[in-house]
This record gives C-alpha cells, sequence and structure tokens, in this order.
C-alpha cells in the first residue's frame, strides 16, 4: 500500500478556544490534531473534542497550505467532528472502509497530519466505557501506538478508512505494559452523516447528561468528579462517592450504569441514583441534562 495518495487526504487541525468556554479546563485552548477528508467538497472528519467550542479553526494540507475552518458537528455519542473548510482544499476524499469485517491482527496504519505513518496491528475489538460519561458498543484497539493520535485516521490495508484515533492507553499483560491507541470505527457514522452535514447533529433525542467523570473499580463505579454547575454538582455528588444502584437496579460497572442512566429517557429525564459515602447510603436525585446546553455554540467565521 502506497502512503502518497493516503497523505494527500489528511490534514492538520488546529483549533482555537475561548478560556471562558465549558470545556477549557479539561481540554485546553489550544488543540491539535488530525482530520481527514471524506468527501470532494473537502469536509473534513475529525475527532469531536479537538473543535469542541472552537472559535477559530485552520486546517494545514501536508504542502503547507492553510484554509479556515467550520465546526460543522461534533456527535456526542460517537465522538466523531466534523469541519467545513471555507476554502478550497483540493484534496481527494479517502474511500470508506468496512470496520465491522475488520479482524484482530490485522495490520492497519495510523497516520497524521504531519505525515507520521506507524503500522500497527489490530488488538482487539471491544466494548469501552470512558469515564466522561462515553461509551462504544465495539471500539477499535491498535497497538502499536501512534504518538498523535488525535483525528488521525486508521488505514487498512487496501488504502480505506476504517477509523478515527481518539486515545492512548496503556494495558498491562504478565507485568508488562503496552502503549495502544483506542480507535472509534467509522462504521458509526455512515447513518447518521447525512443528519451532521443538514443538522450539526444525529437526529434523535439527547441522551440524559449527569456531568460527571467516574472509573470503575471492583465491579462498583466511584466518583472522580464533578463538572462545575452540571446536574451531579447541583444534586451534591462528590468525589470519591460509590454509585451503587440507578432506580431499583444495582450497578455492575461504569458501562452498565451508562445505560441504565440512558434507559431513564431523554435528557432532562429525573435519575435516581444510590450512592455509598463513607460507609453511608444515601439516595439522589439528579435531574439529568443535555450535554449539548453547556457548550458554546459554533459561529460561522
Amino acid at each position: 500500500m502506497s502512503l502518497d495518495p493516503i497523505l494527500r487526504s489528511i490534514v492538520t487541525v488546529h483549533a482555537s478556544i475561548p478560556e471562558d468556554a465549558f470545556t477549557a479546563s479539561t481540554l485546553g485552548t489550544r488543540r491539535e490534531g488530525s482530520g481527514v477528508t471524506i468527501r470532494e467538497d473537502g469536509l473534513v472528519l475529525t475527532i469531536g473534542y479537538l473543535i469542541a467550542e472552537a472559535e477559530e479553526i485552520w486546517l494545514k494540507r501536508h504542502d503547507g497550505h492553510v484554509v479556515p475552518g467550520h465546526p460543522l458537528a461534533y456527535d456526542q455519542e460517537t465522538g466523531f467532528g466534523l469541519v467545513q473548510p471555507l476554502g478550497r482544499l483540493g484534496l481527494p476524499a479517502l474511500k470508506f472502509g468496512d470496520a465491522s469485517a475488520a479482524r484482530i491482527g490485522d495490520p492497519v496504519r495510523l497516520v497524521d497530519g504531519h505525515g507520521l505513518s506507524v503500522e500497527a496491528r489490530i488488538l482487539a475489538k471491544q466494548e469501552f466505557a470512558g469515564y466522561w460519561e462515553y461509551l462504544l458498543d465495539e471500539a477499535i484497539f491498535t497497538a502499536p501506538a501512534h504518538p498523535s493520535w488525535g483525528g488521525a485516521p486508521l488505514i487498512d490495508s487496501d488504502g480505506k478508512l476504517l477509523g478515527i484515533g481518539s486515545l492512548h492507553l496503556q494495558v498491562s499483560e504478565d507485568g508488562e505494559r503496552e502503549n495502544i491507541n483506542m480507535v472509534v470505527p467509522i462504521d458509526l457514522l455512515t447513518p447518521i452523516l447525512p443528519d451532521l452535514i443538514s443538522r450539526g447533529q444525529a437526529n434523535k433525542p439527547p441522551r440524559p447528561w449527569l456531568g460527571l467523570f467516574s472509573a470503575e473499580s471492583d465491579g462498583g463505579v466511584v466518583v472522580i468528579s464533578v463538572a462545575e454547575g452540571g446536574p451531579a454538582a447541583e444534586a451534591g455528588l462528590r468525589e470519591g462517592d460509590i454509585i451503587s444502584d440507578v432506580r431499583d437496579g444495582q450497578v455492575d460497572g461504569l458501562a452498565d450504569f451508562y445505560r441504565k442512566v440512558w434507559r431513564s429517557g431523554t435528557a432532562g429525564a429525573e435519575v435516581p441514583i444510590r450512592i455509598v459515602r463513607d460507609g453511608r447510603e444515601t439516595w439522589l436525585r439528579l435531574k439529568s441534562a443535555d450535554r449539548r446546553s453547556f457548550l458554546r455554540k459554533p459561529q460561522l467565521q
């Protein structure tokens, strides 16, 4: 597989975020990653956290040419982000592959906007639960890891797009640590792409959002922190609280916790949660919210 045709479809993404933006304290105000053109009009696919609340975006081609961009969409469920160039990129669109058909052990490449390519293999395809109320039924995990993974396209042996790089993780096996990447499969984009382009969001009700960061511990869920002004903070959740139940169901891990919360209804639904704090149990009622309502809306430049 020749890398040159692929490199012509990949750009670097530079985003500036206001200091008072909701995500500024956690994701920073200067963000850089990669993106890939997926339509002949230059539409760029990237990972959404790079462009969340961006007031300014610049797309840089492999030859150094720079074009301003508009944050067209950020899908909270998948994590994908779309950037519409506000000038002519003149780059070929990369064709979509079939992430569902990819197999463990398949050779792949993660390629960033600077042209750095890491030859890797698919290590696993499995459920992933993120601490920020994020869940994928089947994420792609690759190794060795790419050092500039954010928004980097994952390419199969036929030169087609399998997904977009999201995270750098460490796993331990037999006492040894290995650096890996988590990739969001491209198959998740296909059914929502028309809505993201035309509406800026998927055509479905938003999930309940609690505004908490949590981790799995011995099968349970422990609160790491809460978002200022979010539902969890307003209800009095604190760092160290153990979440044991949602409504009438016991929580069995992070993924199960999210699914139970999301089954409560759409954003705005009340979510009763039983917590353990200092050895004592208590119930809290959280008025969930739409996370998008806390984020700055993109302004056309």
